[in-house]
């Protein structure tokens, strides 16, 4: 039997990485427990409502967040509050797929220009590494706004 994998990021502002996450990976924000979201309706604004009503102090409502792929395909990511700086290299990071079946120049010009999507998003273009067949097909290492790296492939 296989089993469902949450990706859990440490973060300073749950609620701003994970709309940043939102809008990489085409992602929602599931509602409150119990609660219907009508279409377009603001999920922040459901989750505080429903904070208030279950007695959450309001500088603990942005203590963690989540998206998921609305699809049910992909990995729920989850946004947990912690104190600490990030210090160091990722062990750990995402492929973000952009390109998929693209090879060269196009391939190429396809990752920049969803590199230039995300960095108007708030990421940081880190590094470009060229194609070098038949090992890698090229590929831009980028950090989201709290400096997670991950990588357009």
């Amino acid at each position: 039997m296989s089993r469902h994998v949450q990706v859990t990021f440490d973060a300073h502002d749950p609620r701003a990485l994970s709309a940043f996450w939102r809008e990489v990976l085409d992602y929602v924000h599931p509602a409150p427990p119990g609660v219907e979201l009508p279409e377009g309706a603001d999920p922040f604004a459901a989750w505080d409502e429903f904070l208030e009503r279950a007695g959450v102090p309001e500088d603990q409502r942005n203590s963690s967040s989540a998206v998921e792929d609305p699809d049910g395909r992909g990995p729920r990511l989850f946004f947990q509050q912690v104190p600490e700086e990030k210090i160091a290299k990722n062990r750990v990071h995402l492929d973000v797929r952009s390109a998929p079946g693209l090879q060269g120049d196009e391939r190429m010009a396809a990752l920049e220009a969803e590199c230039e999507r995300l960095i108007a998003l708030g990421a940081t273009r880190v590094r470009r590494f060229e194609p070098e067949p038949p090992l890698s097909a090229g590929f831009i290492v980028m950090a989201d706004p709290e400096g997670n790296e991950f990588c357009l492939d």
